[in-house]
């Protein structure tokens, strides 16, 4: 459940907030490790303040009770003053070479590792540093059950300055002894530090805003641009394209997609104005032949002569419904049950169905074809041949060669239906009839197919190629 939220909570924020939350994380990373750092480097130095503290007091235990008996009852008044003269004696005595600080350098300096204490008879005045048990103070566990932080302001200690100091509160006999140790500022290095990474996490911020300032406008001029095309397009305009290197590296797939769409929405409509032309053209022939032998009809001076004109008539009106059904075929793609397609034997499939009309005005009809396959609609495919080879009979002159050949290439089927007739400038000029729809419908069936269509000359005749790819 965790996991689904994250990634829709990703999934709605943009490249430059991502940015900034990683700058700012980066930011958070550095300050709590600085932090963790400081935590440690202040705990450590409290432990070196406890042992020393630890020394302290058992020296001072060490030296009360070769001194004196300090038994519950047994300690008096002049018990008491007797101490405060003790303790100064053992302040500046052999316990003082011990201390590398004095507490006159910890007031001027700072430094830590001085030595303070503290201790409280049952009667007289407590001798030493009374703050170090009126100062407010924090139990640490982790250092002993009798180790205390105390925090001594300024005019408790030195004049001037407010120090801490770690204090070990044990007793001996009757005697309550508090004996501490001045714990060492963090100094001008950590000072420093702190400044280093403050400074890093704030570049690291700039950094982070900078590259989503500049990724956001990337991407702005890389969506612009993509806006542009996709709106041009909605109006008709396929020229644009959107640039696919060089403004957004994070847009590049999706530029390249949509201009591919673009590529192929433009073909589509330049098929589609071509494919209606060309419809409109074929479309035409048979229902204005069909018109001018109905409007003859009027004029028929036979019976016969009538029965002709309708009989011509209803063929012409039979050849534009058939190229209807095509066209409606083709739209609908029938089924458009892709299968594998031996080409050799469509070919000669398609050669025996125009033997008939071949030898009745001796044109000879030839398959040239090795072993071969495409992929593709059976019947749209037969449905191009039979029109391309019906083109070929029907101009090829008396005695003339169609030769309906396949042959691999690369990767690739190259298929050609070539005869020997006046070539294809030549029908066309003089306005002849193809079957059906005739190259519009053929040039339709291979561009769905994704193969190419090309109309050459044979000299003499013409050669019509289509050139499938695998």
């Amino acid at each position: 459940m965790i996991g689904t939220r994250f990634r829709a909570w990703l999934g709605r924020r943009t490249l430059a907030q991502l940015s900034v939350a990683v700058g700012v994380l980066a930011a958070l990373a550095l300050t709590g490790s600085l932090i963790v750092t400081g935590l440690a480097v202040r705990a450590e130095q409290r432990k070196q303040a406890a042992l020393s503290a630890l020394a302290d007091y058992a020296a001072m235990a060490s030296k009360l009770g070769a001194d004196a008996g300090l038994a519950e009852g047994s300690v008096t008044a002049a018990d008491a003053a007797y101490f405060s003269t003790w303790l100064a004696a053992f302040q500046d005595g052999p316990a003082a070479a011990q201390n590398d600080v004095t507490l006159e350098e910890t007031c001027r300096t700072g430094r830590g590792g001085a030595g303070v204490r503290l201790i409280r008879a049952p009667v007289g005045k407590p001798a030493g540093l009374a703050a170090l048990e009126q100062a407010p103070a924090t139990r640490l566990p982790a250092l002993g059950d009798d180790v205390w932080a105390v925090h001594l302001a300024p005019g408790e200690l030195c004049p001037r300055r407010a120090v801490d100091v770690v204090v070990v509160a044990k007793s001996v006999g009757a005697l309550d002894i508090r004996v501490g140790r001045v714990v060492a500022p963090m100094g001008e290095a950590w000072i420093w530090a702190v400044v280093s990474v403050a400074g890093a996490a704030g570049l690291i911020l700039i950094t982070a805003l900078a590259g989503a300032v500049i990724a956001r406008g990337r991407l702005s001029v890389g969506l612009d641009a993509v806006s542009q095309a996709l709106e041009g397009a909605a109006v008709g305009d396929l020229s644009r394209r959107a640039p696919e290197e060089g403004v957004a590296p994070e847009l590049d797939e999706l530029t390249r997609h949509v201009n591919r769409t673009l590529d192929r929405l433009d073909d589509l409509m330049s098929w589609l104005r071509d494919s209606s032309d060309q419809l409109a053209h074929d479309f035409r022939t048979p229902l204005a032949r069909a018109t001018a032998r109905l409007e003859s009809l009027e004029e028929a001076s036979t019976a016969a002569e009538r029965r002709r004109l309708l009989a011509e008539a209803r063929a012409d009106l039979d050849r534009l419904s058939q190229a209807m059904a095509e066209t409606l075929m083709l739209r609908d793609g029938q089924a458009w049950a892709f299968e594998r397609i031996d080409v050799a034997q469509l070919l000669r499939a398609v050669a025996e169905l125009y033997e008939p009309l071949a030898d009745a005005r001796g044109v000879a009809v030839v398959v040239d074809a090795g072993p071969c396959a495409i992929l593709g609609v059976r019947s749209l495919i037969q449905r191009a041949l039979v029109n391309l080879t019906d083109n070929a009979v029907k101009f090829s002159p008396d005695g003339g060669v169609v030769t309906l050949a396949a042959r691999t290439q690369g990767d690739g089927v190259v298929l050609t239906v070539a005869d020997q007739g006046p070539g294809f400038g030549a029908q066309a000029a003089g306005g002849a009839e193809s079957h059906g729809m005739g190259l519009p419908f053929v040039r339709a069936v291979m561009r769905r197919h994704g193969a190419t269509l090309d109309v050459g000359s044979a000299d003499p005749g013409t050669v019509v190629t289509a050139t499938f790819s695998r």
